[in-house]
C-alpha cells in the first residue's frame, strides 16, 4: 500500500497534465517552456544540492556502486547496441532509448519507499544511487548526444566547452567539488536550492502528461513496452545478480535492486525533449513504467522481504 500511494501520484500528475492538454485547458505548447525550466534551472539545482550534501566517502561504497551501477550501465548498454545494431537508428536516438531502460527514478521514488519501509539507514545507498545517476549516467548522455548534435567538422575543443557549459555536466562538477571539500552548505543557499529543485518533480512530470498525445502513445506501445520489461525485470534481476557476486550486505541489497527497479526517470523525458530526440516515445515509456511499477515494486519487495526487516 505504501508503494502505490508513491507511485500513483506520480502518474496521477502525468494524466492531469494529459487531461489539460486534451481538452485545451492548457496550450500543449507550455510543455517546452516547462521543459526549459526543469533543464535548466530546477534540475540543476537538484543535482548541486543532492551531492554536495553527500559526504564525499558515502560516495564510494564499491560493492553497491558495483551492483547498482554496473547494472545500470549493462542495461543501457544491452539496449544502446541492440538499436545500433538494428540500423535505423542514429547516436542520439540510441542514447535515449538505452538510457529510457536505463536511467532511473532514484530520488523521487526508490528513496521515499526505502525510506518509509526501511527507515534512515536505507536512504544512504538510496542517496548513492541518486548521486551515480546524476554523475555518471547524466554526463554520458549528454556528452551522447551532444556529440550526435555537432558536425563531424566541429573542433574538439568546441564540443568539450559545450558539454562542460551543459546544465547538467556543470552542476553534477559543482556538486561533486563541493562534496570532496568537505564544506557544509549554508542554510539559507541550501534552501535556495531546494526551493527552486521542489519544482522539478510536478514541473517534469506535468510536462510529460502535457505534451502526450493518444496517438503519440499508441504509436510508440510496442516500444515502450519493451523499454519498460527491461528496466522493470532485466535491470532489477542484473543487479540482484551483482549483489550476490559482491557480497553485498542485505539491507544495500534490497536497496539496490528496489533502485533498480523503480520507473524511468522522468529527467530522460527532459533530455529527450531538450535535444528534440525520441520525446514521444520517452513520455510513453516514463508513462508505462509508472504505471507498471506499483505491481513489479510490490513483487520486489515481497521477495526481498526475507533479507532485511523492515522497520516501519
Amino acid at each position: 500500500m505504501e508503494v502505490a500511494s508513491l507511485v500513483l501520484p506520480v502518474f496521477a500528475i502525468i494524466v492531469t497534465g494529459w487531461l489539460a492538454g486534451e481538452f485545451g485547458y492548457l496550450s500543449r505548447s507550455l510543455a517546452d517552456a516547462l521543459v526549459h525550466f526543469a533543464y535548466n534551472v530546477a534540475m540543476p539545482a537538484l543535482l548541486i544540492v543532492t551531492i554536495a550534501q553527500e559526504p564525499a566517502r558515502n560516495l564510494l561504497e564499491w560493492r553497491f556502486l558495483l551492483a547498482f551501477g554496473g547494472g545500470s550501465l549493462i542495461c543501457f548498454a544491452l539496449v544502446f547496441l541492440a538499436v545500433r545494431a538494428g540500423g535505423k537508428h542514429d547516436l542520439a536516438s540510441s542514447t535515449i532509448r538505452g538510457m529510457a531502460a536505463a536511467m532511473t527514478n532514484t530520488g523521487f521514488v526508490a528513496l521515499p519507499i526505502l525510506h518509509a519501509i526501511y527507515g534512515q539507514p536505507a536512504v544512504l545507498p538510496a542517496a548513492v544511487a541518486t548521486v551515480f545517476v546524476a554523475a555518471v549516467m547524466f554526463p554520458i548522455t549528454v556528452i551522447l548526444l551532444e556529440r550526435d548534435a555537432h558536425k563531424p567538422s566541429a573542433q574538439p575543443a568546441g564540443l568539450a566547452r559545450q558539454i562542460l557549459l551543459n546544465p547538467m555536466v556543470l552542476s553534477t562538477l559543482i556538486g561533486l567539488v563541493w562534496a570532496i571539500t568537505g564544506l557544509p552548505i549554508p542554510a539559507p543557499v541550501a534552501a535556495y536550492f531546494n526551493m527552486i529543485a521542489a519544482a522539478l518533480t510536478p514541473c517534469a512530470l506535468f510536462a510529460i502528461g502535457l505534451g502526450l498525445s493518444v496517438d503519440g502513445l499508441r504509436s510508440n506501445l510496442s516500444a515502450s513496452f519493451a523499454l519498460a520489461a527491461v528496466k522493470l525485470v532485466v535491470m532489477p534481476l542484473i543487479v540482484y545478480g551483482l549483489c550476490v557476486i559482491t557480497g553485498l550486505n542485505p539491507l544495500y541489497t534490497v536497496a539496490a535492486v528496489i533502485c533498480a527497479a523503480v520507473p524511468t526517470a522522468k529527467t530522460v523525458y527532459v533530455l529527450a525533449h531538450e535535444h528534440k530526440v525520441e520525446e514521444k516515445l520517452v513520455a510513453a515509456t516514463v508513462s508505462v513504467t509508472t504505471m507498471l511499477s506499483v505491481a513489479t515494486l510490490l513483487v520486489a519487495l515481497y521477495l526481498l522481504s526475507g533479507l532485511a526487516p523492515g522497520t516501519r
